[in-house]
Order: structure tokens, then C-alpha cells, then sequence
């Protein structure tokens, strides 16, 4: 690539980022954004100047591409982690965070000792609908080898637009028996509500998933249909895990649950376009039903708007553990070439004033590390009753509650995919269940399934392990080991965990991960939520509070 065309290409590119900062300024620049814009123009010259000297005379050929992508990189690094440059290749990876949709088979896909395998097809998807199954090794796709190709390799390769032909080879799990299956992909459309259905006590349940298109419509849908069919006595929205999305969307989730004209959200950045106040518009779909809204700290931004709204309203309960803590807002602008940047433009205020970010990336430390926004500077604020609530570190429950801890034995039997695989065993055996039921298992399959993994290797090391393993090290540390070694040997071996009497000890817990695995074979993600809210202590508790009207409302009135 010769210089001039370079150059041209930077001097294109500067011309274009000036223009849009002035278009995007409606008024006189003062004096000090005159000397900034000043200081930028500088800046752009000695970059332009640099990378034409470095393509001149580096001794290897440099990759524009590689060169400037480093360097937006580099650019954005120090500010949020939220403002990223996207490539025009990843532009489709980028719409479907939004959309929920893409090109492509429809289903899951893992990985282990050098084969990619089928994890979970989605429901009504063209994997799903072929006969794809999970555990089904990939061996070709469109006539090329899949063997020892990684889960990215495979996936761009099955990602494609709709109405397109793919032909995929496998090797069934169990009987590996070989098959090709040829067929079209489709436009696969991820549902935003997964699951929604009646609980114990007359307690509604819906489970949000994420906030892109349509999800209030869809929420607003499953209230509708649970309400038209039952008596309620109260409603579970289930966002924990729920990383956000749409802004709008957010808006109008918080719209079923209260009605047309109050203040939602507030933005605030230093463009004055984007400074605005969202109120609802419509009239709500239920003002008065009992209300829990469950949280964890993998629910953050939409979903920190919509139980911090509710929360402010005291419409009804938040519970669980507090949330993530993202009170930052990011808008698209259109970059050359099909490119995009996705910037945060502002912050967001919910009706009660307070902003819910917890980490303050414009005043980084000397290691370049964001901080945590000091309890000693939170702000008290005040619910419409006048309950306090506090800003800068997401949105704290109403009634917190004690997330379940996985024994290391689960965790161990979980990445080591023997979940998984027995599934997949219990599927050949049993090829249909009673789809009426919530499935179970009982002590005698469940002993099945102890004597499969007492031939399998996984282990794993207890909390109470790790702590004797510190002392012993501190002990040598600290040269007080050989006066004690006899006393933590014998404590070591009487520690020493035993996988016969843990899967006994956490039978509980083993068997409902279990019991989920293998419903997704039959109902797919329905039937493993179904299972997932039998054994769910904080839905459980979700449930019981719902059907204690004098404590719901003695929480939702008495100050925090």
C-alpha cells in the first residue's frame, strides 16, 4: 500500500472526525473546548505522522488492519469497559446482543479432546428439527474435517444466512452410529422469556432472560396469558443473571408494572441531546398484584433499571443478592466502512435520583485500576414512601438472601461433563418421558448414576482441604511444621475427602443437576427450568413471601 493512498485515507478519516464534532455541537465552542479540539487536531497530525513513517521504514511489512486496531484498542482502554470499537466483521455478532437473532442451525456446541460436539440444539431451531441431538460429535461440515477444530472454527462455518444449504456429519454419543444430515439454515430468534408458569401458592412465575427486542411485549404476553387463566396471588419476575440490553425495552417492562406518565429514567451526559427523562406511555398490565422481583449480581444495567424502578415505586419486593452496578448507558455511532463505536454517552438516574454505578473508571489509580465507589460516598435517597436506598453500588435487595454454594463435588462432576454424558446414556435408555410431568428421578436411578462415576476420573479439593494446605504451608513458613507435622498428618488424613460419602452428603444438590441435564434432552430449556425451580431456595422463598401478605407489606412499608 503505497504512502499517498495512506494518507489519504487518515486525511479522509481526520476531516470526518472533526466535522462530526462540530455537527454534533449545536452552539459556539467556549474558549476551552476551542483549545481541546485544538490539542485534538495536534494529536491526529503526530499519529497520521507516525504511522506514515512507521509503514515507511519499519523492517517488516505492517497489517493496517492489525496497526489501527491496536491502536483503537490501545485508545479505549483507559476509559469504561463498555465503549468498544466493532469492526465491520463483528457487526453481525454485535446485532444479535440486540436482536437476539442470527444465521445459522440453532443450537449449542462444546468442546473436549479435540472434537467439537453438539450441546443443546434449541428447541424448533433446524438442528432441532433435523434430528440433531446433543452429545453428537461433529465430524464434517460441507464436506470438510471438523476433527481437531475449536468451537470458534466450527461455529463461523455454521453461522450464515438463511435459506442457505449445510451438510453436517456426525457420530451419534452412545451407539456411534455416523449420520449426515443436510438442510437449510434459518433466522434463529434466542426468546428473551424462556419459560413463564404457574407456581405453588398461585404465584406466577416469568423468567426474563434478556432485554432485547420485544422483551416487555413478551413479559407483558406471559402476565396476560398466566392472568387469564388463574387467580393470582402474586408474580415472580426472575432477572438474576440478566446482563441488560435495550433501553426501551427496560422502559417497558417497568410499564406492565406501573402505569402511564411516571418518570422511569432520566439520562445524563454531556451532549445535550441525550439528556432526556423516559416516562412510561401506556397503561400497565397489572398495578396491584403482589410483586417479587428476583436479583443477583449477574443482573445488571436493564435489569438494575427495572427492579430499582419497582424498588423507588415500592411496588413491590426485590430480593436476593445486590446486583452488578452498571449505571451506564451506551449509544451505536456509525463508523467508515460498515465499522461501528459503541460509546458510553451517559449515565442514568432512576425515579428516586440515585445513579447505581459502583465502579468509577474516570479516576483510575496509578496501576490503572478503576476503584469501587466508597461506601463513605454513597448518597442516601428515599422510595416514594420514604423507605432509603442508597446509589453507587447497584441495587441493594429489600430482603437479601444467601446464594447457593456448589459442593466442589458438583462443580468437579459439572466440568468434567459427566452431567452431561449420562444425560445422554439416560436418553438412549428412555427414549420418551411423560411430558405432563416435571421430571424426577428416583433413589434407584440415581444409584445408577453413582455407580457411573465411580468409573470415571474427577476430583476436586474442599474449602476445609485449602485451609489445612495454608496452614501446613504457613507452619513451614514459620518453622513451626516439625513440632506439629504428626498432628496435621493425622489431621490431613482424617479430612481427606471421600467421593462415596460426598455423593451421599450432597445428594440434594447432585440430583438436581442432574434431574435438569437430563430433562433438556426431552423439553429442552423449558423442561430444564422446570426442574431448575423445584429445588430453587430464593423461588422458594419468593413463593412463601408472596403468600405472607402481612410480611410482604410490613417490608415494602418499614425502613430499611
Amino acid at each position: 500500500m503505497n504512502n499517498k493512498f495512506i494518507t489519504s485515507i487518515v486525511l479522509v478519516f481526520i476531516i470526518f472526525f472533526q466535522v462530526e464534532i462540530f455537527a454534533n455541537t449545536n452552539t459556539i465552542l467556549p474558549k476551552s473546548n476551542e483549545e481541546r479540539y485544538a490539542e485534538l487536531a495536534k494529536n491526529i497530525e503526530i499519529f497520521t505522522s507516525l504511522y506514515r513513517e512507521l509503514n515507511s521504514y519499519y523492517v517488516d511489512d505492517l497489517d493496517p488492519n492489525v496497526v489501527m486496531k491496536s491502536a483503537i484498542d490501545g485508545m479505549l482502554e483507559n476509559l469504561d469497559p463498555y465503549t468498544n470499537y466493532i469492526p465491520a466483521a463483528d457487526i453481525d455478532e454485535y446485532e444479535f446482543q440486540t436482536t437476539g437473532k442470527y444465521g445459522g442451525i440453532g443450537a449449542t456446541i462444546g468442546e473436549k479432546d479435540g472434537h467439537v460436539f453438539i450441546r443443546q440444539p434449541y428447541e424448533g431451531s433446524p438442528a432441532q428439527k433435523t434430528g440433531l441431538l446433543s452429545g453428537d460429535t461433529i465430524i464434517e461440515v460441507d464436506g470438510k474435517s471438523a476433527i481437531n477444530k475449536n468451537t470458534e472454527d466450527i461455529r463461523q462455518i455454521l453461522l450464515g444466512q438463511p435459506n442457505t444449504l449445510v451438510t453436517i456429519k456426525i457420530k451419534r454419543a452412545i451407539t456411534n452410529e455416523e449420520l449426515t444430515f443436510k438442510f437449510n439454515r434459518e433466522e434463529i430468534s434466542i426468546g428473551n422469556v424462556p419459560y413463564y408458569g404457574m407456581l405453588k401458592g398461585d404465584v406466577g412465575y416469568i423468567r426474563l432472560d434478556q432485554f432485547t427486542e420485544d422483551a416487555s411485549l413478551n413479559v407483558a404476553n406471559a402476565l396476560k396469558d398466566l392472568k387469564a387463566s388463574n387467580t393470582l396471588k402474586g408474580i415472580v419476575l426472575d432477572l438474576r443473571n440478566n446482563p441488560g440490553g435495550l433501553l426501551q425495552e427496560a422502559i417497558g417492562l417497568c410499564n406492565v408494572f406501573i402505569d402511564k406518565g411516571l418518570e422511569v429514567v432520566e439520562t445524563k451526559g454531556k451532549v445535550q441531546d441525550v439528556n432526556k427523562k423516559y416516562l412510561t406511555t401506556s397503561k400497565a398490565v397489572d398495578t396491584e398484584t403482589p410483586l417479587v422481583i428476583l436479583i443477583n449480581e449477574g443482573s445488571a444495567s436493564a435489569s438494575e433499571i427495572v427492579s430499582g424502578v419497582i424498588q423507588d415505586y415500592d411496588r413491590g419486593l426485590v430480593i436476593g443478592q445486590r446486583t452488578f452496578g452498571k449505571g451506564l448507558v451506551q449509544i451505536p455511532r456509525p463508523l467508515p466502512y460498515k465499522s461501528r463505536l459503541k460509546v458510553t454517552a451517559y449515565k442514568y438516574y432512576i425515579p428516586s435520583g440515585r445513579c447505581i454505578q459502583a465502579i468509577d473508571y474516570s479516576n483510575r489509580n496509578e496501576d490503572g485500576e478503576a476503584p469501587v465507589i466508597a461506601d463513605s460516598l454513597r448518597k442516601v435517597f428515599y422510595t416514594k414512601i420514604g423507605r432509603p436506598v442508597k446509589d453507587g453500588a447497584g441495587i441493594e435487595p429489600d430482603m437479601k438472601l444467601e446464594e447457593e454454594i456448589f459442593a466442589p463435588i458438583s462443580i468437579s462432576l459439572f466440568t468434567k461433563d459427566l452431567f452431561f454424558e449420562y444425560a445422554n446414556i439416560y436418553k438412549n435408555a428412555h427414549p420418551t418421558l411423560d411430558s405432563n410431568k416435571v421430571f424426577s428421578l428416583s433413589d434407584d436411578e440415581y444409584n445408577q448414576f453413582v455407580q457411573f462415576i465411580s468409573t470415571k476420573e474427577y476430583d476436586y479439593t474442599t474449602k476445609t482441604e485449602n485451609m489445612l494446605n495454608e496452614l501446613i504451608e504457613t507452619a513451614k513458613n514459620e518453622s513451626y511444621y516439625s513440632g506439629i507435622s504428626e498432628a496435621l498428618d493425622v489431621l490431613n488424613s482424617n479430612m481427606k475427602h471421600d467421593k462415596n460419602q460426598d455423593v451421599i452428603k450432597h445428594k440434594t444438590q447432585i440430583k438436581a443437576l442432574l434431574e435438569s441435564e437430563i430433562a433438556s434432552r426431552y423439553q429442552y430449556q423449558k423442561g430444564k427450568i422446570k426442574v431448575d425451580l423445584k429445588y430453587d431456595k430464593e423461588v422458594l422463598e419468593a413463593i412463601e413471601i408472596l403468600n405472607n401478605s402481612s410480611e410482604y407489606l410490613k417490608i415494602l412499608t418499614v425502613a430499611k
